[in-house]
């Protein structure tokens, strides 16, 4: 239940956030390897001559980067066309030649990778779905996502502050959102790449009724907040989720 909303809220975030706000753009990895940061540094070994999809590949840097790096195919996974030409002009460029970017892999994957993308999808449970059809017996997802709904920047752009996405209704900022986008969005999930208001115990309950199951999970606390991260605080106090999820035995659905 958000504090502010109607032309009181409205009025506030246009005075006081007249301009888009500079965080969250992705620099955090300009001289780091994004894949290796959020799902640490084996990683490597675990895409090593492996059949992978990068799923909600975007630009493609990453589904390049795996595949030059010993992957043995990379599917780049997208729905938007524009995303995908952008992914194969990048790999044009480096010439790397076992990425194909498509909008469904043409055969099954060993390894389901996703980055930043569960806050995101409209139907997470139908995601879930789609990719346990495209893992070949014995693959698994790795998949790592933040901030979820109760982080302080849990709102993405919304977040002009900490928190403010929950103190804010969402009328009043995606009106004031509407002043920086034009895309005529006036719901969060409407917004360019949606946002689902994730939270943690959402995400778990989505598994545990998916065909997967957690083989691994791990909640990497914001780092100023360490000492206070606990199963209490977890959803506020949470930087990113990361997991492993394996297919349940078949005999079960």
């Amino acid at each position: 239940m958000s504090l502010l909303g109607g032309n009181l809220g409205y009025n506030l975030l246009r005075t006081l956030f007249p301009a888009e706000p500079k965080r969250m753009d992705g620099s955090t990895y300009n001289k780091n390897s994004k894949l290796e940061t959020l799902l640490g540094p084996s990683i490597w070994t675990d895409l090593c001559d492996k059949i992978v999809v990068d799923f909600g590949c975007g630009a493609g840097i990453e589904a390049i980067e795996i595949a030059q790096r010993g992957a043995k195919r990379v599917y780049g996974v997208d729905v938007l066309d524009r995303w995908l030409n952008v992914a194969r002009e990048e790999a044009a460029k480096v010439q790397c030649q076992n990425v194909v970017f498509c909008k469904a892999p043409p055969e099954p994957a060993n390894v389901i990778i996703s980055l930043d993308a569960f806050e995101h999808f409209a139907d997470p449970a139908a995601i879930l779905e789609a990719m346990s059809k495209m893992l070949a017996p014995g693959g698994f997802v790795l998949a790592s996502f933040g901030p979820t709904w109760f982080h302080p920047l849990g709102g993405h752009l919304f977040s002009v502050f900490p928190w403010a996405h929950l103190i804010f209704s969402e009328e009043a900022l995606c009106r004031w959102r509407s002043h920086i986008r034009n895309d005529g969005a006036t719901r969060f999930d409407e917004v360019e790449g949606g946002l689902n208001q994730m939270t943690i115990a959402r995400f778990e309950r989505i598994v545990e009724s998916s065909p997967f199951r957690m083989e691994k999970f791990e909640l990497v606390p914001i780092r100023a907040a360490k000492a206070f991260h606990n199963k209490l605080t977890q959803e506020f106090l949470t930087a990113v989720v990361r997991c492993k999820l394996v297919l349940r035995d078949h005999s079960v659905f």
